[in-house]
């Protein structure tokens, strides 16, 4: 009797063990990693079922068996629709269970929205498509809502003025809402940092304003020890209401982007960007603006400076005048060095 009990106990046991080895196999054996490869990043767009995200963790060779993933996922109450979207990292020695304990988590790997100096809001919709989960169809749907744009205090033509050039961490399936609300925080902050609101309401000036006199000076130069020079010039034109008779307005207003030079054709096209032909601020920024451009108007150099031509050196410098007299020197002195470079005859 006791030999038949140890048979039948040896025999349970045996049974534990291979069902324990079973299990640790399909659930809890870790598979082999890929050579050079730590992390797998995978994406759950939003509304995705099961057999989506299954068939995307199958391309990526992280499912070795199905059927136990699918058991797993059920019985830990993953497999439901819609899936919890996202962006998630996953680590290629994962077992089934870490991936699917991962996964339900909702621990998202974070993507990096890089914002530069855009020209155009169709362009920013393009550039930020690439980080986040909606297109750029979508975010321009979401840019040009006027409802929207009236409700945070915008519209189409000054929208770019919310855009602030800097590295944001999102989540990736965040909206269109989302991005918006998030690019509403980082534009308070920075107009709380370093007094910039006090500036520019003792300059008589909006945020808005202030950036898209800002925009103009970063498609005036590309130097930035400069920059306060030019902006110092813009806001003496507008303190004594002569017309800003910028050039880069006329490149935006005619989306003549590969001009090289303001022809007459330039100053003659009717539009409100055209600070040839109406005074004041044009209706919005002509470009993305960055940081030290907006810094610069909101930090002016003080001098009487109203006119400014390039050098025409290669240096990508400016020289600048008081007086017409003055410009038109400096203008003689700029076509001659052109003409040194061969660039005119």
């Amino acid at each position: 009797m006791i030999r038949k009990l140890l048979i039948i106990g040896g025999a349970i046991v045996a049974l534990l063990l291979i069902a324990g080895v079973i299990v640790y196999q399909k659930y809890l054996a870790s598979p082999a990693k890929p050579q050079g490869e730590d992390a797998i990043i995978v994406y759950v767009p939003t509304g995705a079922d099961f057999e989506q995200v299954l068939d995307s963790l199958k391309s990526k060779n992280l499912v070795k068996d199905e059927a136990a993933f699918r058991y797993l996922a059920e019985q830990m109450q993953y497999a439901k629709s819609p899936m919890r979207s996202g962006r998630y990292r996953l680590k290629t020695g994962w077992n089934v269970l870490q991936v699917v304990r991962h996964l339900r988590s909702g621990r998202q790997d974070p993507v990096k929205v890089i914002l530069t100096t855009e020209r155009m809001i169709e362009d920013v919709a393009a550039k930020v498509s690439r980080f986040i989960e909606p297109d750029s169809a979508t975010l321009m749907a979401t840019f040009t809502n006027d409802s929207l744009l009236n409700a945070i205090g915008y519209t189409r033509e000054n929208l770019m003025s919310l855009f602030i050039p800097n590295t944001y961490e999102c989540y990736w399936d965040m909206s269109t809402e989302e991005f918006i609300e998030r690019m509403i925080r980082e534009h308070k902050k920075f107009w709380d940092k370093e007094n910039r609101m006090e500036k520019a309401k003792a300059m008589g000036m909006t945020p808005q304003e202030v950036y898209t006199l800002a925009s103009i000076v970063e498609k005036e130069t590309l130097k930035n020890v400069e920059k306060p020079r030019i902006a110092g010039a813009y806001l003496n034109r507008l303190k004594i209401n002569m017309r800003l008779q910028a050039d880069p307005t006329l490149v935006f207003a005619t989306r003549d982007f590969e001009t090289r030079r303001v022809l007459n054709y330039h100053k003659e096209f009717v539009s409100p960007y055209n600070t040839y032909m109406y005074a004041g601020l044009p209706p919005g920024p002509i470009a993305m603006s960055s940081i030290s451009s907006i810094d610069a108007v909101l930090n002016p150099e003080k001098h009487n400076y109203v006119y400014f031509c390039a050098v025409g050196d290669g240096s990508g410098l400016h020289a600048f005048a008081e007086t017409l007299e003055g410009h038109n020197v400096n203008k003689v002195r700029y076509l001659d060095n052109l003409r040194k470079q061969g660039l005119i005859d």
